[in-house]
């Protein structure tokens, strides 16, 4: 077995990556973002999967047996440009051109969003789209770049990761967890929303069960990962707040919520890009929502929310914050 994952070097890749080399697993990272842990060094290479001729060049000389794609633009709200977002749509365009003719390939795991849909809108199918950001319209224009594709030699599947947190996470989580480190995260007064949300070491294991998986169960379809049962917020910001010993969370009327969300709006209007609270950020601590998981998907994760939490404020206080010391000295 041979694994390449694109964009190895953020978030979820970092722990993909952690995760098959603990396990032996020969496996790269094709990057333009160096890791972010020192001991993935070795096994990155700084390609651009916008870049097509040295794309192709590099894949064949790896010749993986399985492609995890996680290369891509985030971010909904700095850009107006949709081209900002090229790699979400042309970098998949041009992954399918070089691996076309690739001996050995047996799948590639496309990573989309759930944002292609906005987040008050139900899909009617895995087709159904409505994205309300660029970011969400780029990765829209990724997955029909892959089911416009027509045949191919290995199967493939699509994935849109909801809202993941674990290990390695920037924002929002990094400022989620700093403001109920300082006592300053309020939960929304009657407000009790569960959403589908998802431990990396959770959405790691999925990857791996749909790289595994038999192709009559995987190929041509669309997955979305996320924990079983859904997260309920308060729950998890309570755990989250016991396990870095933070002053209790205290419970704040929506309507001087809203108040707030307003004076974070014009904030961001005039260029202060670090509101604590502006009206997107308050409606995702406001909404519920839940999407349906395959079964195999969900059967036997190795991490209960307790667990996610004990890891994920281990690494935030042991290795984060001695990260962020360091540069501010």
């Amino acid at each position: 077995m041979k694994v390449l994952i694109t964009g190895g070097s953020g978030f979820i890749g970092t722990n993909l990556m952690e995760y098959y080399l603990s396990k032996g697993v020969e496996v790269i990272n094709f990057s333009t973002d160096p890791p972010k842990k020192p001991e993935h060094k070795p096994y990155w290479k700084e390609v651009d999967i916008l870049d097509t001729e040295r794309l192709k060049r590099e894949i064949r000389d790896f010749s993986p047996t399985y492609i995890l794609n996680l290369a891509g633009r985030t971010g909904i709200s700095e850009q107006n440009n949709l081209q900002h977002y090229a790699t979400n749509f042309e970098g998949v365009r041009n992954l399918i051109s070089a691996t076309k003719n690739l001996a050995g390939l047996q799948r590639i795991i496309f990573t989309s969003s759930m944002l292609v849909c906005r987040p008050d809108y139900t899909p009617r199918d895995q087709t159904d789209y409505c994205p309300n950001t660029l970011y969400g319209q780029s990765k829209m224009l990724g997955e029909k770049v892959v089911r416009e594709a027509g045949d191919l030699p290995y199967s493939w599947a699509i994935v849109r990761p909801t809202g993941i947190w674990g290990p390695w996470f920037e924002a929002p989580y990094t400022s989620l967890f700093k403001l109920i480190r300082m006592g300053l995260y309020v939960h929304p007064a009657t407000s009790h929303p569960v959403q589908s949300l998802g431990f990396v070491g959770n959405t790691v294991h999925q990857y791996d069960r749909l790289m595994r998986a038999p192709d009559e169960i995987v190929h041509g379809k669309m997955f979305y990962l996320a924990d079983h049962p859904p997260t309920d917020l308060r729950e998890w910001m309570n755990l989250v707040q016991r396990a870095l010993k933070a002053p209790p969370i205290r419970e704040v009327p929506i309507w001087v919520l809203r108040g707030a969300a307003k004076t974070g709006d014009m904030m961001k209007a005039v260029g202060w890009s670090n509101a604590p609270l502006y009206s997107s950020r308050l409606q995702n601590l406001l909404r519920s929502f839940v999407f349906d998981l395959e079964h195999f998907l969900i059967e036997g994760l190795p991490c209960s929310l307790e667990q996610g939490v004990e890891i994920t404020v281990n690494w935030y206080e042991n290795i984060l914050l001695k990260i962020q010391r360091g540069h501010e000295a």
